[in-house]
């Protein structure tokens, strides 16, 4: 339990440092005052002041953090412009938020998610610069007796070239594309001695463990892999390569996690394995206990995650304030305070009810509901 909350609170203090970082970063860069760099929230455990005046401080709940800027009543709140004028000196005005120009705000909200991002990015290209990327081919070298995989036509011996349109560059990218795939049929691309063959098979799914022990719903084919040739191709990659495929997997897991979340919107998708904070930990924990790459790699994944949601259009969130920033952009002027603050009214309750959807799923995860 003390190594599943130690790496849980490690993450968590990593991934959300460098989300508010980028806010921080983009708001030094255009001069406007921060008075708060929070990691955490609740009462302080711990903190300083820096020279520029910003108290830099550590919270006792660590499922978040905020930068409060300088006359704002929260991170990003937008008040009334003439109220504003009149309240700050000349001085204090050129370090207020709201009286930047609309695109210096927009790129201070979108710092966080980018920050996210690029941090994603570096530990990717580390992990193929200095341990290397799997380039081993995947060929079927067993097939189910009327499994999904017999049914829709794969044989054996086939190599695998795409799944739903995703070349498959590893014999690893298999079950990730199939655990990805959202649709009734996945589309399976492979090569045969007479040529390439498309191939749609309609998986099954069943009640599992996954690789650390967790159930989850499972989607199955019923397909044994191997190495073409029995040759593994794992090799370390070039700085330009290395950085390429670190973008792609980051694009593709944005690509795949708004695919999925779109089916759950039509009610196709499993809602089950939608988890928060305790499942998070959970998984954080069986990780480290591998070793610390896995751990630095779920990392990556957590910091995509965060980022990606954090730019959903849901008031309360960066992608909600770049909404208002978009509308702004249309009307010539920002909405007014009590427009936003209904707009935010909204994006807590949505918010609130989505903790509690993720917790209810995290407890049943844990054999606490059934």
């Amino acid at each position: 339990m003390l190594t599943y909350i130690i790496s849980f609170i490690t993450l968590i203090l990593v991934v959300v440092f460098i989300h508010e970082y980028g806010h921080y970063y983009f708001a030094r860069k255009y001069g406007v005052g921060i008075t708060d760099f929070s990691i955490g929230f609740g009462k302080e455990i711990f903190g300083w002041n820096d020279k520029f005046g910003t108290r830099w401080k550590i919270c006792w709940i660590p499922l978040g953090g905020y930068v409060k800027f300088f006359g704002d009543r929260n991170v990003f709140s937008q008040a009334d412009q003439v109220k504003i004028l009149k309240q700050y000196n000349k001085e204090d005005q050129e370090k207020l938020f709201v009286l930047k120009p609309l695109y210096q705000r927009a790129l201070i909200v979108f710092g966080g998610p980018l920050a996210n991002f690029l941090l994603a990015i570096l530990i990717f290209f580390l992990i193929y610069s200095f341990v290397g990327k799997d380039f081993t081919p995947a060929v079927i070298n067993e097939i189910e007796k009327d499994s999904p995989a017999m049914v829709g036509g794969l044989k054996q011996n086939d190599i695998i070239l795409e799944i739903d349109g995703n070349k498959v560059k590893s014999i690893m990218d298999v079950s990730k594309f199939i655990t990805l795939s959202t649709s009734d049929f996945i589309d399976f691309k492979v090569k045969r001695t007479d040529g390439e063959y498309i191939l749609k098979i309609k998986p099954k799914v069943i009640l599992g463990d996954d690789e650390l022990g967790n159930k989850i719903n499972k989607r199955m084919v019923g397909i044994k892999l191997g190495a073409y040739n029995n040759e593994i191709n794992h090799v370390k990659l070039g700085p330009a390569q290395a950085l390429i495929h670190s973008i792609k997997e980051v694009y593709f897991v944005c690509v795949s996690s708004l695919k999925y979340i779109l089916s759950m919107v039509k009610g196709t998708g499993d809602t089950s394995q939608l988890g928060g904070p305790i499942r998070i930990a959970k998984i954080t924990g069986q990780v480290a206990e591998i070793g610390i790459l896995p751990f630095i790699s779920i990392m990556a994944y957590i910091s995509i995650s965060l980022g990606l949601v954090n730019l959903f259009p849901i008031p309360m969130l960066d992608g909600g304030h770049l909404m208002f920033y978009g509308i702004e952009k249309i009307l010539g002027r920002p909405l007014s305070q009590k427009t936003q603050e209904g707009f935010f009214r909204i994006g807590v309750f949505l918010l609130v009810s989505l903790m509690f959807f993720t917790t209810f799923n995290d407890l049943k995860d844990l054999g606490l509901l059934n």
